[in-house]
């Protein structure tokens, strides 16, 4: 299947509300499960990744019933998983992927976490690691450091781990969520940068908002005391940074107006760094207590900008580079060749698809200006490519993405929603 992107006939002026975040919600369904008591999940993402985290939960013995699709009751197990063994697919979920591993090690029994293909190339060494040096029994199945993972599991031991921090931050979150149930104290270090590292504040306040407080030293060093035990409450999930991108960059590109409700200045997410980023290049930010509006300039400038923190959001900015009015070099992206695909050299690719020009290494991609040609945009499988270029295509025409399904990982409805902007509206 193709979808073609419609260019918008003139700048929108849109109040988008968006799906909950796929960060929160994986790590709600999992704090919650291991919580003592009831808790209730609202406006939780309804997605590809979180039913996968669902249904390893409940193959775990976790009780979930469904209010709606965007309520979930969820009947903590105080710690302890009922179920002796599983074998817990994943599909390309990495939140699911790294968050279980961690926490299946709290129980009794062999697991085994696996997943697609995709899933199969993503690493877990460090991970792997980390738990070892706790005290777990783990090993990659296939010796490659990637699932399938089997943990034999015996409860964690507590103690101190050092793990390096440059390929994903998701390490240090199964960690630290898995550890108020470890016999001892939990220790973790830090080796070499810690990237993506406001994930874990996202983390370290959802631990917090069930009553487990953990210390910390920056982004060197982090402790959870042990004997902490997460509380049941009920739970409200805020809207997703990451899909928010997609329309910051919308309005960007097109010089129209996007209104985000319920996202803003109290939110810990990370991929909120693209705003500062907008604002460089020439658009209008104002974020309050509970929303947030971007307007576009008429003409975006160029930039050199740093995702270290926020890579999820770093194709959201190369797609709408061309129409800078200078070279845009996007870099501290090394990690994102470990995500769905191998982001920096998908994107690239596309671009260069568009017949334009671009430069690259591990670490950086520059995208010069120019005006993108038809093209059908390969998405590989990975829902940021294809949300990222179908932005793309709100100002040039002929832009066409296979495979639109893969964006059902996080926003199944996102093209629909996309194509509620390129009716125009007055403006306020």
């Amino acid at each position: 299947m193709v979808v073609e992107i419609e260019p918008v006939a003139g700048p929108f002026d849109a109040v988008v509300e968006l799906p909950g975040s796929k960060s929160y919600t994986n790590r709600a369904l999992l704090i919650a499960a291991l919580a003592h008591g009831r808790s209730e999940i609202t406006q939780a993402l309804s997605s590809d990744d979180t039913r996968y985290m669902h249904a390893a939960l409940e193959a775990l013995g976790v009780r979930i019933d469904d209010r709606d699709a965007h309520t979930f009751l969820v009947t903590g197990i105080d710690g302890q998983f009922p179920s002796t063994g599983a074998t817990l697919m994943v599909g390309n979920a990495g939140t699911a992927a790294r968050f279980l591993t961690a926490a299946v090690a709290l129980g009794h029994g062999t697991f085994i976490v696996d997943g697609s293909e995709a899933m199969r190339k993503r690493p877990i060494q460090p991970l792997i690691d980390g738990l070892r040096q706790l005290g777990v029994d783990i090993d990659s199945q296939n010796g490659n450091g990637c699932p399938p993972v089997e943990v034999r599991a015996r409860g964690i031991a507590g103690g101190r781990a050092v793990m390096r921090g440059d390929i994903s931050s998701q390490y240090f979150s199964a960690l630290l969520m898995a550890a108020p149930y470890a016999s001892a104290d939990v220790e973790i270090e830090v080796e070499g940068e810690l990237v993506s590292s406001p994930y874990v504040t996202m983390t370290l306040s959802t631990m917090a908002e069930f009553g487990v407080h953990a210390e910390r030293d920056g982004d060197r060093w982090f402790r959870v005391p042990s004997g902490q035990r997460y509380q049941a409450r009920t739970y409200a999930v805020e809207p997703d940074a990451s899909a928010a991108s997609y329309f910051f960059t919308a309005a960007a590109v097109t010089g129209g107006r996007v209104v985000v409700p319920r996202l803003g200045s109290r939110s810990a997410q990370g991929d909120l760094g693209i705003l500062a980023v907008l604002e460089r290049m020439g658009c209008r930010v104002r974020i309050a207590e509970d929303s947030i509006e971007v307007q576009g300039p008429a003409r975006l400038r160029g930039v050199d900008a740093d995702f270290t923190q926020m890579g999820d959001v770093a194709t959201s900015l190369m797609a709408i580079a061309p129409f800078a009015d200078g070279p845009t070099t996007v870099r501290g992206i090394a990690q994102t060749h470990y995500e769905e695909s191998d982001r920096p050299v998908a994107a690239a690719t596309e671009l260069r698809r568009m017949g334009l020009r671009v430069e690259s290494d591990w670490d950086s991609v520059t995208i010069y200006p120019g005006t993108p040609q038809p093209a059908e945009i390969q998405t590989y499988d990975d829902h940021r490519i294809a949300m990222s270029f179908a932005v793309t295509g709100l100002r040039a025409s002929g832009i066409r993405i296979a495979n639109p399904e893969c964006v059902s990982k996080t926003f199944p409805e996102y093209f629909e929603v996309l194509r509620g902007l390129t009716v125009p509206a007055t403006r306020h």
